[in-house]
């Protein structure tokens, strides 16, 4: 067993999304890191604090740099954070008077974040088309199966008849409510960080808040006040992450209950197998869902210990973001895809 079940070589099937994946990736992280120094160089030249020549020259260095990966990992672990040691780098491959460009007027804190942030809005864009995927797939169902009858259950009893409608929109419901709030989460993102070493903006002078804006424009970023001790956005997304996998666990163990042998009130194509039961086909999906639902539950207290920042900064709440926040999206996105399976496995709804 490995440390993540969401890159598990084979565990990965059940609990794995490719696209996230790949947007959690170090080549990614380094990606956007070095996308950061680029865009920032080349607001210093905007602002006419060098020429644009050299600003383009020291942009392309920086976009195409390839760090030494050994010596950033013990700079990083020396530090804390990986940006010392990457601009450290940086700024011996621009050499000469260039490298006085790089970086200054940032501080780690920003390049993280605002690194963070455009993976978080790349990723709700993606949960919002799945959450539209899934309002589709429900509203088929109703067409097909939303008038057959099924019983309505209280408190795990048996109540009375209704039509499958019934639950098939109150499934909806739920749906349609992560979608409205991802979407005012998504309005927000993704969010530039930019104020320096204290957050201040006060290492340009007055030319801060215009190469701020110019950052913003290159990087595709909305400009804000500094947030480096500020982490709701951050911590709204894990509610939403949670809500996600919640509400789609909701539906999972509605459909693992229907589908037992005494209800019989759905059919589900590609059910799993038994290895020692033969006649066994179990709602595996279903059962998933209700995993990563329990799981995103755990997860999300920790973000809202993140919320502590102690003064201007904290190191130990800002780590501990990155151990959650990239598998509390892996586990909406697998999730998401999961749910868009099993519904798309529902052969009957309703008694045979």
């Amino acid at each position: 067993m490995s440390i993540s079940v969401f890159e598990h070589p084979v565990l990965r099937g059940l609990f794995g999304q490719d696209e996230i994946a790949s947007l959690f990736s170090f080549a990614e992280d380094l990606r956007l890191m070095l996308e950061y120094e680029a865009g920032l160089v080349l607001a210093k030249g905007d602002a006419g604090l060098l020429p644009p020549a050299s600003a383009e020259r020291i942009a392309a260095i920086c976009r195409d740099f390839q760090p030494d990966i050994e010596r950033l990992k013990a700079d990083t672990t020396r530090d804390g954070v990986v940006i010392p040691g990457l601009v450290g780098q940086l700024r011996n491959a621009v050499g000469g008077s260039g490298a006085e460009y790089v970086h200054t007027g940032a501080t780690s804190q920003d390049v993280v974040d605002t690194a963070m942030a455009l993976r978080l809005a790349r990723a709700g864009a993606l949960f919002h088309d799945r959450l539209g995927e899934l309002d589709k797939a429900l509203d088929r169902l109703v067409g097909d199966f939303g008038q057959n009858p099924i019983k309505a259950r209280t408190r795990m009893q048996a109540a009375q008849a209704m039509p499958a409608s019934n639950r098939l929109e109150s499934w909806r419901g739920i749906v349609n409510a992560n979608t409205e709030r991802l979407s005012a989460w998504l309005q927000q993102m993704p969010v530039l960080s930019f104020g320096g070493a204290i957050g201040a903006l006060d290492a340009l002078g007055e030319q801060g808040p215009e190469v701020k804006g110019h950052l913003a424009r290159h990087l595709g970023c909305k400009v804000t006040g500094n947030w480096h001790s500020n982490r709701h956005l951050f911590v709204d997304f894990a509610n939403i992450c949670s809500a996600i996998s919640g509400s789609l666990g909701k539906i999972g163990q509605d459909i693992a209950l229907m589908a037992q042998n005494e209800i019989d009130e759905i059919a589900l194509a590609g059910a799993g197998g038994s290895s020692a039961m033969a006649h066994k086909r179990n709602p595996v999906a279903a059962e998933i869902l209700v995993s990563l639902a329990r799981f995103n539950a755990t997860q999300v207290s920790g973000m809202h210990h993140a919320l502590v920042h102690e003064q201007e900064r904290s190191g130990s709440a800002w780590s501990l973001e990155w151990m959650l926040l990239p598998p509390m999206t892996a586990c909406a996105a697998a999730s998401l895809d999961t749910a868009r399976r099993v519904l798309g496995d529902v052969e009957r709804i309703g008694k045979r």
